[in-house]
């Protein structure tokens, strides 16, 4: 009898440090999951009346359903580069989104597990704007971050308007996309 009830406590107490393990690591993996950093380098086109002051969202993610939002981009200047060279023109925040201009912003968010594969802006306001690329780097593991992601058309208002191009496979009928579930993951 004994031995039944000691196995049985040591079992019990497996049991309450194994959960207490899953529950630790669970924990330290959605903190890692929201210590991510993002460079998102955006241009705006050369063409006349391409600039905004208006606010502008973007959300991006990879194919595993990690999304990241981020309702006022415009906070999140860092600073203006030359477009035709690396160089960093300043380093005082100034107003982004001015025509023939790359802007640089750094956003904190959920970390992604794959490579950055969709990304999509929303211009709320009334001015128009024409976006000629946008770019995201990921701090912590630059193989997850995007290509280029190509607009080169004034953005439609208070819509979201970008590409995806996560995992997607082409069928007689047409091009077939994976179901994504996004988020509501602030940044």
């Amino acid at each position: 009898m004994r031995r039944s009830g000691g196995l049985r406590i040591f079992l019990t107490i497996g049991l309450i440090s194994e959960i207490f393990q899953t529950a630790l690591s669970a924990q330290l993996s959605t903190k890692n999951k929201g210590n991510c950093s993002y460079a998102v380098t955006v241009e705006t086109t050369c063409t006349r009346g391409a600039e905004t002051s208006n606010h502008v969202s973007l959300r991006f993610g990879d194919a595993k359903s990690n999304d990241i939002l981020v309702h006022h981009l415009n906070s999140k200047h860092l600073r203006r580069l030359d477009p035709l060279q690396p160089q960093v023109l300043d380093d005082i925040p100034r107003k982004p989104f001015q025509a023939c201009m790359v802007d640089q912003f750094q956003v904190t968010g959920p970390c992604v597990e794959s490579m950055i594969c969709y990304l999509y802006l929303k211009l709320n306001g009334n001015d128009d704007w024409r976006p000629g690329f946008v770019q995201v780097k990921v701090f912590e593991g630059s193989h997850f971050s995007s290509d280029y992601f190509y607009v080169r058309r004034y953005l439609p208002r208070h819509v979201w308007h970008g590409s995806d191009m996560c995992e997607t496979e082409v069928t007689p009928f047409g091009v077939k996309y994976k179901r994504k579930v996004l988020g509501k993951k602030h940044a």
